[in-house]
């Protein structure tokens, strides 16, 4: 009996230090990048538009696989809709500038779409047009993915909402919406999805406002400082793009593009642009970023 007593004794003594010695999970990505967003204002996010495509086509899964190599925050990506009924990745109405194919996205099936090689400075790639589930798979636990809803139906809205349910990637993702008042049909799709409105100018922001408190709203350049610390007051982070000159200034002698855009937007603090990883390493250095 004694000899059975030390025996579980050693027993559970080995056991709590073996639990005591395991270290605690470590947290995935996206709970790393949650805790900026939501926590961290003083944080500035880099979004990835049309994901990391410098080396991959646009709105193709090894865009946003290499965006989630390069740690970027948020990966932007545009959906629509098949003939089928199937939400895939694509900017344009039609697949001729991506594909070199004519016609719209919604003239074909998904499995016609994938007999067509996405292009990649002209030149044909390995890879196709990806589905919006495949995409959010990749994404969970990696990154948080700003949906850029071109599907333009309540149908397709649907289906993009039962995708983002299914897959278990609710907490990662922005809706963005172009008219603010679409969030009132969004909401009772489901609550939990984060949207991300446009406001276009003083009027639309009050509105936003007053209507509900959103995570980020999207603000075009000719916003003040006053209105974008109004948004950043509400509790909301405030997103502006450095697409187009201020990438374009970058790219020509580094830094300059993006030192004016955090001069004239100060407030800002999700920023879009075509030069992600170049970003990240700028607000690396300005200590702005993790």
């Amino acid at each position: 009996m004694k000899r059975s007593l030390f025996i579980a004794l050693i027993f559970c003594s080995i056991r709590g230090t073996l639990q005591a010695q395991t270290p605690p999970p470590s947290p995935e990505k996206i709970d790393l990048i949650l805790e900026d967003f939501t926590q961290h204002p003083e944080r500035i996010l880099v979004t990835a538009h049309r994901l990391a495509h410098t080396n991959y086509p646009e709105n193709s899964l090894g865009a946003l696989q290499e965006a989630i190599r390069q740690g970027i925050d948020i990966a932007e990506l545009d959906i629509r809709l098949t003939k089928d009924s199937v939400l895939v990745l694509m900017h344009d109405k039609t697949i001729t500038r991506t594909t070199g194919r004519k016609g719209n996205v919604s003239s074909y099936t998904y499995a016609e779409l994938q007999q067509f090689p996405l292009l990649h400075n002209g030149q044909p790639t390995t890879e196709r047009i990806p589905s919006f589930k495949d995409a959010l798979l990749l994404a969970k636990g990696q990154i948080m993915i700003d949906v850029d809803f071109k599907a333009d139906s309540e149908e397709a809205a649907r289906i993009a909402y039962e995708l983002i349910r299914s897959t278990g990637t609710t907490r990662q993702v922005l809706f963005f919406i172009y008219d603010y008042k679409d969030a009132t049909f969004l909401r009772r799709l489901d609550k939990q999805v984060p949207v991300m409105p446009r406001a276009h100018d003083a009027t639309e922001t009050a509105a936003i406002l007053k209507m509900d408190k959103f995570p980020v709203v999207h603000v075009d350049e000719s916003f003040t400082d006053s209105l974008m610390n109004n948004i950043r007051k509400a509790g909301s982070r405030v997103w502006i793009n450095a697409l187009g000159d201020f990438d374009a200034m970058e790219r020509v002698a580094e830094n300059t593009g993006f030192d004016l855009l955090l001069s004239k937007y100060k407030y800002a603090n999700v920023i879009q642009t075509d030069l992600p990883e170049m970003l990240l390493r700028y607000l690396r250095k300005k200590g702005l970023h993790q």
